[in-house]
C-alpha cells in the first residue's frame, strides 16, 4: 500500500481536506476563548501534550514492542485530538466550547510536538535506518496540519454559509478516508497481521483507557467541574487518527509504523463510548442521591 501514487499524493491530500473542514469549524474565537477559561485549556493540554508521550513510552518499554511499532505508537500518542471528540462530548454532556477551544490549540502545537516526539521516538528506538523525519519531513508535516485549517479558517471568515454547508460532507469525508485508510494499512501487513496484533493490541487499548482515564481523572483531581472532565476525557483519548496514518504511510513511508493507529482508530470509538457512557451512569446515579445537578 505504502507503494502507491495513492498513499503518496492521495492521502497527504485527503488529510488536507479534512484540515481545511476543521478551519472550516474555527474561528478566531476559538483560540482566545483560552484567556476565559485558562484552566481547563492548560490542565487538557498538559494531559495531551506532555502526560501522554511519557504514558506511551511506558506500555511499549513495558511489552517490548518492535521499533518501528514503538515509533508508531509515540507518534499515535503525539497527534491531536480528533474532531469527533467535539461529538461524543456533546453526547456525554461535556463542555463542547472546551472541546473545540483545545482542538484549535491541539492543531496548532501538533505541528510542533508531533516532529518532535517522533524524531524523539526513532533515535531512542533505534529505528533511523528505516526512519527519518529530517528537515524537508518536518516542515511537509508542518504544511499539512497547519495550512489547510487556516485556509478554512479564512474560507469562514468570509463565508460563513458556505462553511456551514460544507460541514457534514466534510464530516463524512472525513470518516471515509479513516476506514479506507485504517483498513488498508492493516491489510497491507496482512502476513505478519496477527503478530502486530498480537503485540500492539493489548498497548493501544491500555492507551487508550489510560487517555480516556488521564484525562477525566486528571480535570477532576485539579478541580475542574463534571463537564469540563468529560469534555478533556474525550479530547485526550479520542485521538486524529488521519494525521498519523498520513505521515506513518505518506511521510515516513512505513505500513508498519502505521499499525498502532490504524488498530487505535477502531478501539477508540469502541472505548470511548463505553467510558462516556460509565460516566454519565455514574453522575447520573450521583444526581439521584444528591437531589441536585453534580458540577
Amino acid at each position: 500500500m505504502n507503494d502507491s501514487a495513492l498513499v503518496t499524493t492521495g492521502l497527504p491530500i485527503a488529510l488536507a481536506i479534512i484540515m481545511f473542514g476543521l478551519g472550516l469549524s474555527l474561528t478566531a474565537d476559538d483560540f482566545r476563548r483560552v484567556t476565559r477559561t485558562p484552566k481547563a485549556v492548560l490542565v487538557a493540554l498538559v494531559l495531551q501534550v506532555l502526560v501522554l508521550p511519557l504514558v506511551a513510552f511506558g506500555l511499549v518499554s513495558l511489552f517490548g514492542l518492535d521499533p518501528l511499532l514503538a515509533v508508531g505508537v509515540m507518534l499515535l500518542a503525539a497527534s491531536p485530538g480528533g474532531t469527533t471528540a467535539n461529538l461524543f462530548s456533546h453526547l456525554f454532556r461535556g463542555d463542547v466550547a472546551l472541546n473545540i477551544t483545545l482542538t484549535a490549540v491541539n492543531s496548532v502545537l501538533a505541528a510542533l510536538t508531533i516532529p518532535l516526539v517522533t524524531n524523539l521516538a526513532i533515535d531512542h528506538f533505534d529505528a533511523q535506518g528505516d526512519l527519518g523525519l529530517q528537515l524537508g519531513k518536518v516542515v511537509q508535516v508542518i504544511a499539512i496540519v497547519l495550512i489547510p485549517v487556516g485556509i478554512g479558517m479564512a474560507v469562514r471568515r468570509r463565508s460563513a454559509d458556505f462553511a456551514a454547508r460544507a460541514d457534514r460532507p466534510v464530516r463524512i469525508f472525513s470518516v471515509t478516508v479513516l476506514v479506507f485508510v485504517s483498513v488498508g494499512a492493516l491489510l497491507g501487513e496482512r502476513e505478519n497481521l496477527a503478530d502486530y496484533m498480537q503485540q500492539v493490541g493489548w498497548v493501544t487499548g491500555l492507551f487508550c483507557l489510560a487517555s480516556l482515564t488521564l484525562g477525566y481523572g486528571g480535570a477532576r483531581l485539579l478541580r475542574l467541574d463534571e463537564r469540563q472532565a468529560i469534555a478533556s476525557s474525550m479530547e485526550v483519548g479520542i485521538h486524529n487518527t488521519t494525521v498519523a496514518l498520513t505521515i506513518a504511510l505518506s511521510v515516513l513511508d512505513s505500513t508498519e509504523v502505521a499499525i498502532p493507529s490504524a488498530v487505535y482508530s477502531v478501539l477508540m470509538y469502541v472505548l470511548a463510548t463505553a467510558f462516556g457512557y460509565l460516566i454519565t451512569r455514574r453522575r447520573s446515579d450521583a444526581e439521584k442521591v444528591l437531589g441536585q445537578p453534580v458540577e
